[in-house]
């Protein structure tokens, strides 16, 4: 059985949502309320499974709630039910479970509440331990210290971070002096970039051993390999959970939100982004390519499920990676104004228009230039 808690500043919808929660069966409402004050307040001193929440609202509206939901419980499943497309993409933002827009069948209700008793029955990912450092390379390269989740190993060189940086890159694998030299001291005299190479290794190994962080680095096979097995590596497992979701669009329809918000929450920028790597070009270009072929993917498949603030929200993440890309640009300029969100629709063809034009210094095709006209006249329209 399901506890839920609704929130809606009309009596009326409350009747009607908990009528269609009966009929959807094994849901027990422990709370509804036209206050959301109060809401929050019995929040914190009633078991709660799910919360149903209205977006506008006297006092607070649905988003204010949902953030301080959010605040108190950080997992709590939240469904929007409003009659407001506008406010899918925010909704999201604060992790909504789902966004049902009113009036909603009861088909719909079902797999909202299906998606909460899937979430609830979920095993709870595993809690990184103190003893288990984790090694960001989304975003830049930074190597958390054990017990201290936002204080990072200091680097005596810059030199010294490229190498560890190029030793976990190629984690497992031994790296070959002359690749390392290659790789970081391209150039150099030979004799100077071997012993750069000895000094960084020894400032590397003192720095790691000081920190307690439980990388091994030692030689094999005339170089050097970096034992990494006791630590987390974001863009390994990031990579591992790109595999996992179904190239099969027969499989589609058992897709879960779960893995699209956990990918999304690791992702933290580019693969060893602003470090200026060269070597780590390639493989930046791989993930970057994976992800954005799998929120195309995903947003396909919330747009065929009706989840709207999910398949804006995917290509939004695309545009992001890719701000040039007018395909994907197109499609969310229909999808806002399919929506009604012309000053959205019109953010984003001003965006394609600095990425295309401004900053690439290329002309737009001619799909998108339409596209672009068809949403400034209705924006005229609407202001007249």
């Amino acid at each position: 059985m399901i506890r839920v808690m609704l929130i809606d500043d009309e009596e009326d919808a409350l009747d009607l949502l908990e009528i269609l929660l009966k009929q959807v069966g094994n849901v027990l409402v422990v709370g509804r309320f036209i206050n959301p004050i109060e809401a929050v307040k019995t929040l914190s001193q009633t078991p709660v499974d799910a919360v149903f929440l209205d977006q506008q609202m006297p006092g607070m509206n649905g988003m204010e709630v949902a953030r301080e939901i959010r605040r108190m419980t950080p997992h709590m499943p939240i469904v929007f039910t409003t009659a407001y497309a506008e406010y899918a993409v925010e909704a999201f933002e604060v992790q909504s479970m789902d966004y049902l827009l009113k009036p909603f069948t009861l088909e719909r209700l079902h797999n909202a509440v299906g998606r909460i008793r899937h979430s609830l029955s979920s095993p709870a990912a595993p809690e990184s331990h103190e003893d288990s450092p984790l090694i960001q390379c989304l975003g830049g390269f930074h190597i958390q210290l054990p017990g201290h989740e936002k204080k990072v190993l200091p680097w005596k060189t810059k030199k010294e971070k490229e190498l560890c940086a190029y030793l976990i890159h190629n984690a497992g694998k031994s790296s070959s002096t002359s690749a390392i030299l290659e790789a970081i001291w391209p150039g150099y005299d030979l004799k100077k970039a071997k012993t750069y190479v000895y000094t960084c290794l020894s400032y590397l190994r003192r720095s790691l051993a000081e920190h307690n962080i439980p990388i091994r680095i030692h030689k094999a096979n005339q170089g050097f390999v970096a034992d990494c097995e006791a630590v987390q590596i974001d863009a390994k497992g990031f990579e591992q959970m790109l595999s996992q979701y179904p190239y099969d669009t027969r499989l589609e329809k058992e897709w879960d939100t779960t893995l699209y918000d956990s990918i999304n929450l690791i992702y933290k920028g580019e693969y060893m982004e602003a470090c200026d790597f060269r070597w780590a070009e390639a493989r930046r270009m791989e993930i970057q390519s994976a992800y954005v072929r799998a929120l195309r993917k995903w947003h396909v498949h919330f747009r065929f499920q009706g989840q709207i603030a999910l398949a804006v929200n995917s290509l939004e993440r695309i545009l992001t990676i890719t701000p040039d890309s007018e395909q994907d640009g197109r499609e969310l300029i229909r999808m806002h104004l399919e929506m009604g969100n012309r000053n959205e629709a019109n953010r984003v063809c001003l965006q394609l228009e600095d990425a295309v034009c401004s900053q690439l210094g290329t002309e737009l095709e001619e799909e998108t230039l339409q596209l672009i006209r068809q949403t400034k006249v209705n924006a005229l329209r609407q202001g007249s």
